[in-house]
């Protein structure tokens, strides 16, 4: 999963980015997510 922003001309061309296929953003959006989670189970084994 890519954490974004994508490099356009150095990762991945506009091209791609922009199509309908692409799901750059459902992948940014769900490693926010995942990041989060982790974090938050990371912070609450350090308090106990």
């Amino acid at each position: 999963m890519h954490p974004g922003p994508i490099n356009r001309g150095v990762e991945i061309t506009s091209d791609v980015a922009d199509s309908k296929q692409s799901i750059i953003l459902n992948q940014v959006e769900n490693g926010v997510a995942i990041r989060m989670a982790v974090i938050y189970l990371l912070a609450s084994k350090i308090k106990q």
